[in-house]
């Protein structure tokens, strides 16, 4: 037998005198600091745009555009396999952070495509070359391509899949920081070749078949042979000796040779080669004539429980119509039972027929019974007749009695199954329904009541709810996961929705869509509006004492007249709300976008708006005692006859701002006054100390003198 020889290195050859350079890093260190500035780059590039644009989007005065669809697209791609709640329906941005976050996205991908092609072309990226790390083949070649591809490729998606398993089924999840923290440490045992395996080269160097290597000295196959101390390891002896001693030729015929041997004993053994075949075969027959056959029966025993229905309805219809008092309810309810199309189409049919008000309730009982399958047919039913009650004349009074009566009983029917079934409806289709009360007959006095009950995932949209009493109940639910504030969360949509005079007291409406919903006079008191998207929303004359507004979208509304008083708003972004005539006592609303909004005559007193922005904003004859205004953005606003007595205006920026007829003292001088008093110290003495007024417009005197006594600074008035 010959014995194979080994091939010296073309670069020994060369290079016969070559030393390499010194370093005061390990191959493996500097492997490890390349990727990790690789990764810090691509995060940047990402993040800082996205910061940037997060910041105009809440700092400029700018129009407000509709987002991006691509953003929308890749939000609510990233959102799902993470379990992050996403932004629903209308969101409105500043252009300028429409294009940064479009940057956001395409410049971590574009910074990435060409990092991948410097290393298909040169075997390093800009972070490699910098700490002289090069990736190349065998033949010490760039890799190409096809090879960073399934390298890189590989590279993320191993480690990050195997951690996300890890992650999404067990305990730990929806903890994003745990799988980070998972996806950091599988990064960096794939990249050391899991050192526990032994195998010491990386997994996604054996995938395509590259090898990283010190950049600084050629690659040499022979060092391979046993362990390098720039980083390569005994457990890629077998790759090494492969390369030195084999040669490409007699490569190819083991290739070769693997690929015949199934030919080979398939020729040497005919009979188990053909009665696997024979097995096989029979297997694949005998399962699809089982599941041919179990396909077959279901649909007899379904054809079979349709047409037993079917007579079984036939039956109790005849047999309602022949009977009359009692026999019909007993009749009624085994129609409820059938839970059949048919039987529930004329169920709903007689709901609105009968006048029998015994009959009625046991029509309700029987659909009750069908449950939520029944509210399609019950939908169908409650638009027809507020189409024919619409169309007929005021003067024909009996026959919208009729109609109204047809109506409230349909509307009881649905209050029922909605109050039974509770936290079972979600998916149902409630949009454009009629629920609340109609006419002003006898039969008119249907109020909707679900108190402390889940209506989350019910389709809302452009429903009449006029007058409805929802205290204590939820529009959201955890999901199929249990959990809350992830992707799957069951969530109501009430969009345009009326819902004037309802009651909402307590009810928990966190992240619920109700863009330019009605809620004119409603209460809702302690409720939880959390992130929830009103925009356009009418909340005039509403009561939102100690409600949740935190993180909420309110751009454009309209609450007008209504009660904040110690309702949280923190970060809340209210761009372009009219809010005149408020009472907002003790109001938090730090941090929240207040650009450009209306407050004409409202009460801010104690008002924390620390941090805000109400640059633009139309403050005048608003009642701003003891507010708290510390860095708040009051440039441009309009403070006219406003009462800023005892507000804290440190940090504040009020550059631009009018303080025409603007009250600064607890004490209301005298216009005729040249010079104000000294106020007594105090509280009032820290007011606007140290705030820059020099930019203010239409100062007077008295504001003046108080200015330069109690520490502001104006670059003319004050010495």
């Amino acid at each position: 037998m010959a014995t194979p020889t080994v091939r010296r290195s073309s670069n020994q050859l060369a290079h016969p005198k070559q030393t390499r350079k010194t370093n005061p890093l390990s191959l493996s260190s500097r492997r490890v600091a390349a990727w990790v500035a690789e990764i810090t780059l691509c995060a940047v590039s990402g993040l800082v745009p996205f910061g940037i644009g997060a910041y105009a989007n809440t700092r400029t005065n700018m129009e407000r555009v509709p987002l991006n669809p691509v953003l929308v697209a890749a939000e609510r791609t990233i959102a799902y396999p993470l379990a992050l709640p996403i932004s629903y329906g209308t969101r409105n941005v500043a252009w300028s952070t429409n294009f940064l976050w479009t940057v956001a996205i395409l410049a971590p991908l574009s910074l990435s495509s060409w990092q991948w092609y410097l290393l298909a072309k040169t075997g390093s990226t800009t972070p490699k070359r910098l700490f002289g790390v090069k990736v190349v083949t065998q033949k010490n070649q760039p890799p190409g391509f096809r090879a960073v591809v399934l390298r890189e490729g590989s590279r993320l998606a191993l480690p990050i899949s195997a951690a996300y398993m890890l992650w999404r089924y067990t305990l730990l999840f929806p903890n994003l920081g745990i799988f980070a923290v998972l996806a950091l440490l599988m990064s960096l045992a794939e990249a050391m070749g899991f050192p526990m395996l032994r195998q010491g080269r990386s997994i996604h160097d054996r995938v395509a078949g590259t090898y990283t290597v010190d950049a600084t000295i050629p690659f040499d196959p022979s060092l391979l042979r046993s362990k390098n101390k720039s980083g390569w390891a005994q457990g890629d002896e077998e790759a090494a000796i492969e390369s030195i001693v084999v040669t490409p030729q007699n490569q190819n015929q083991n290739q070769n040779q693997k690929k015949d041997n199934l030919l080979v004993w398939m020729r040497q053994n005919p009979s188990l080669t053909l009665l696997g075949v024979a097995l096989l075969s029979m297997a694949g027959v005998l399962i699809t004539l089982v599941g041919t056959q179990i396909y077959i029966q279901n649909q007899e025993n379904q054809k079979a429980r349709q047409q037993s229905n079917s007579r079984q309805f036939l039956a109790l219809e005849q047999q309602y119509y022949g009977n009359s008092g009692a026999n019909k309810q007993n009749t009624v309810v085994a129609l409820g039972t059938l839970k059949d199309s048919q039987a529930t189409k004329f169920l709903v049919g007689l709901l609105v027929k009968e006048n029998d008000p015994n009959l009625v309730q046991s029509i309700q009982q029987a659909l009750v019974t069908v449950g939520p399958q029944a509210i399609g047919e019950l939908k169908r039913m409650n638009l027809l007749l507020e189409r024919e009650l619409d169309s007929l004349p005021s003067n024909r009074t009996r026959e919208r009695e009729l109609r109204e009566k047809s109506l409230y009983a349909n509307q009881q029917a649905i209050n029922k199954i909605l109050f039974v079934y509770n936290g079972q409806t979600n998916g149902i289709n409630l949009s454009r329904i009629q629920l609340s009360q109609n006419g002003e007959g006898k039969n008119s006095g249907f109020n909707l009541a679900l108190d402390k009950v889940d209506l989350w995932g019910i389709d809302f949209k452009y429903a009449n709810l006029d007058k409805a009493s929802f205290s204590g109940s939820r529009f959201r639910g955890p999901g199929e996961d249990g959990r809350w504030d992830t992707y799957d969360d069951w969530i109501s949509d009430l969009s345009q929705a009326q819902l004037k005079q309802a009651n909402l007291s307590g009810a928990n409406l966190s992240r619920v869509l109700m863009v330019r919903t009605n809620f004119s006079r409603s209460n809702l008191n302690k409720a939880n509006l959390s992130a929830a998207r009103l925009v356009g929303a009418n909340l005039s004359s509403a009561l939102l004492a100690k409600a949740d507004l935190r993180n909420a979208v309110l751009e454009n509304a309209s609450l007008t007249g209504a009660d904040l008083g110690e309702a949280r708003l923190n970060d809340a972004d209210l761009y372009g709300a009219r809010l005149g005539r408020v009472v907002a006592i003790g109001t938090q609303l730090s941090n929240a976008n207040l650009i450009k909004t209306e407050w004409q005559g409202a009460d801010l007193s104690s008002a924390y708006l620390d941090r805000a922005n109400l640059s633009n904003a139309n403050l005048s004859a608003a009642r701003l005692t003891g507010a708290i205004l510390r860095s708040t953005n009051l440039q441009n606003a309009n403070l006219r006859n406003a009462d800023l007595s005892l507000a804290d205006l440190r940090g504040a920026n009020l550059a631009g701002a009018d303080f025409q007829g603007t009250i600064l003292s607890a004490r209301q001088q005298n216009p005729a006054d040249k010079f104000v008093d000294t106020p007594t110290t105090g509280i009032q003495s820290a007011v606007v100390r140290g705030v820059d007024f020099s930019q203010v417009k239409n100062l007077d005197d008295n504001q003046k003198a108080y200015i330069c006594t109690q520490g502001g600074f104006h670059n003319k008035y004050c010495p």
